[in-house]
């Protein structure tokens, strides 16, 4: 039996405390001039997104990206770690002005989920008012549980509370928590910004079954080499397949790219502009 809603909720903050409108790409050919700030399940796909911008016509793609690993690469640990290089460096490119968006990573604190996120947002609307903000939604850490047995693996994971699978315990987490306890709020906050999520995480997920189920294209697996691999390690860091997806699902959000178009190639025979239209077209339209 599923545990008290709001017990589940408070519960899952805490888990992961531990740790205008989108243009057409024919609107805006020239590219976006970004900020991204993030960690380690964030960085692979702010980074690898300069390629497919690039490959998909996007010349004057512009982003900064301010990262620090763990629990650091949090907003709200960016924000209050104020004598922090980094924090000093995410202020200096939003008073340089013209960001036109910002993206941050969903993790954040029990206490006040939003406060990381909102403060972050209201410093950068004093130099670029017209600013679209984005939350890219990691995937739970730990797949196979960790060494101390503080995390059992996935599948016990969600048991534990209550779900019959880790994808159904991951879609709680996402529409429930992220999107009404932050987004929503946010948005109330901020009602004439731009806020949508980033269902990056999604990509570990539906892969990692793929690998299980053995419909993979490519020789893939569970744990290993970067290049041939969902998970490089036991915390869960991804695998290049992985990074290769969720940087496509960032594109079609970010710039409204048609992945059933698009010819960008992935490196790999699994078709993964299948799997992450699928994703998007399972996201929360609203979000």
């Amino acid at each position: 039996m599923i545990m008290n809603r709001s017990l589940l909720i408070l519960f899952l903050v805490f888990l992961f405390s531990c740790e205008g409108r989108i243009e057409s790409s024919e609107d805006k050919s020239d590219g976006y001039k970004m900020l991204l700030i993030g960690h380690s399940f964030f960085r692979p796909y702010a980074s690898n997104l300069e390629k497919l911008a690039l490959d998909s016509g996007f010349t004057n793609h512009d982003a900064s990206l301010v990262f620090r690993g763990g629990e650091n690469g949090r907003p709200i640990n960016f924000w209050k770690d104020s004598s922090s290089d980094e924090h000093k460096l995410i202020k200096s490119i939003l008073d340089s002005g013209g960001i036109e968006y910002f993206g941050m990573t969903a993790e954040h604190d029990q206490d006040n989920p939003v406060e990381g996120h909102s403060a972050w947002i209201k410093y950068a609307l004093q130099k670029n008012p017209n600013i679209t903000i984005f939350i890219s939604i990691s995937p739970f850490d730990f797949p196979n549980g960790n060494q101390n047995g503080t995390r059992p693996n996935w599948d016990i994971f969600a048991s534990d509370y209550g779900f019959n699978s880790i994808q159904e315990f991951y879609d709680f987490y996402v529409n429930e928590i992220i999107h009404k306890e932050i987004v929503d709020k946010l948005r109330l906050e901020f009602p004439s910004t731009k806020i949508f999520t980033i269902p990056t995480g999604w990509a570990t997920k539906n892969l990692a079954q793929m690998q299980l189920n053995e419909t993979l294209l490519d020789e893939i697996t569970l744990f290993g080499p970067k290049e041939t691999s969902i998970f490089t390690d036991q915390k869960g860091h991804q695998g290049q397949i992985v990074i290769e997806t969720g940087t496509l699902i960032w594109l079609n959000k970010i710039y409204n790219v048609n992945l059933q178009t698009n010819n960008y190639s992935t490196g790999f025979k699994t078709d993964l502009h299948y799997v992450a239209q699928e994703i998007i077209e399972n996201h929360d339209s609203n979000y």
